[in-house]
């Protein structure tokens, strides 16, 4: 048995405080249905596909934990990165925001985190909630307790977990990364460079290559009823997720249903001229071990169902192809139809429902 193995077990146990089996934070039991039941749902991405999610997932449960990729090293977060040499607080910062509530407090505080400063100084483009993250790090010592305290005061409707305790720096094999040499590989470094590079993405490691997972993240993976990957910026949003060793190995393991929710359009830049279902074989070259149940798409934006059902059954899943865009034509995800399709799944392929 490796020690990974045995620090997911004590992982798992603690989860529920009784060891497999026991109760969770609902008081029920797996197998049990309950009217007042919620499922323990863990997001995990970053950016603006991320806070998509948990902008419709919120509406369902308010038993929710996102999980964040910390590699950006763009913007306000790099610049904080690289002069304190703190995580990137930036994608956190917008998982919170999305998990205000609805209220004049919530949508107060979501404003107010999410303003930036515009100046002639050192100030210029820095988000408030950045520099309040980054004061409770250094105030407090724990990046886990410090964002629970940020959720606390936002009255956030679930918690924000970084996915490592360390800021990671994403690489990327791009081919005609340089215009000027288009059949060229080359070595591509950054999260911001991965994601604007006008070539194409092969492949992406994260440096280190074996980070520490927090561990309140992984706990969460192995007690959830429910895992959501996605949407996002796929290679550097999404797949980091899957290059943390023992979170990885916590998605393989969980006894939680998994779904995988995929962008209205391709990235340009990282994944143009991609279709729906070279995500999924892009996916299964990074984890060949994950498992899905559902495969979650618009069904405008799959044109050929039947290419993306076959790259499905390679993870064990079904598609669920739902209306989730805006009907204003933008290539953004609809909170309410989104979370009507989450609904959905859950009720018709979990094993705890009805939830509500």
């Amino acid at each position: 048995m490796t020690g990974r193995t045995m620090r997911l077990r004590r992982l798992r146990r603690l989860t529920t405080g009784k060891g497999e089996g026991g109760t969770g934070r609902t008081g029920l039991r797996r197998g049990e249905a309950s009217e007042v039941a919620a499922p323990k749902v863990v997001a995990l991405g970053g950016g603006m596909g991320l806070s998509a999610s948990l902008t419709a997932l919120r509406r369902i449960t308010g038993e929710l934990t996102a999980v964040v990729t910390v590699a950006d090293d763009g913007g306000s977060s790099g610049r904080l990165r690289e002069e304190l040499g703190v995580l990137p607080p930036g994608d956190l910062r917008k998982a919170l925001a999305a998990l205000c509530g609805d209220d004049d407090w919530g949508q107060t505080w979501s404003r107010v985190i999410q303003h930036r400063f515009q100046s002639q100084g050192d100030l210029h483009e820095h988000a408030v909630g950045n520099l309040l993250i980054v004061a409770l790090w250094e105030q407090l010592g724990d990046p886990v307790q410090a964002l629970d305290l940020v959720g606390k005061l936002l009255g956030a409707q679930g918690r924000v977990l970084p996915m490592s305790a360390v800021p990671l720096e994403l690489q990327a094999l791009v081919k005609g990364h340089d215009p000027a040499r288009p059949e060229d590989v080359d070595t591509v470094r950054g999260q911001a460079t991965v994601a604007l590079t006008p070539g194409e993405v092969l492949s992406v490691q994260v440096v280190p290559s074996d980070p520490p997972a927090v561990p309140e993240a992984v706990a969460a993976v192995l007690d959830a009823d429910w895992v959501v990957l996605g949407p996002g910026s796929w290679f550097s949003s999404v797949i980091p997720h899957l290059l943390v060793p023992e979170l990885l190995d916590a998605l393989v393991e969980t006894k939680a249903r998994r779904v995988l929710s995929l962008n209205l359009a391709p990235q340009p830049g990282e994944t143009e001229g991609f279709s729906p279902q070279r995500h999924l074989e892009v996916l299964a070259r990074h984890a060949p071990k994950l498992a899905l149940d559902v495969v979650l798409a618009d069904q405008a934006a799959v044109p050929d169902r039947e290419s993306l059902a076959d790259a499905a059954k390679r993870f064990g899943a079904a598609v669920e192809l739902a209306p989730v865009a805006r009907q204003d034509g933008s290539p953004k995800h609809d909170p309410e139809l989104l979370a009507a399709a989450y609904d959905r799944i859950f009720r018709m392929h979990g094993r705890i429902g009805p939830w509500r």
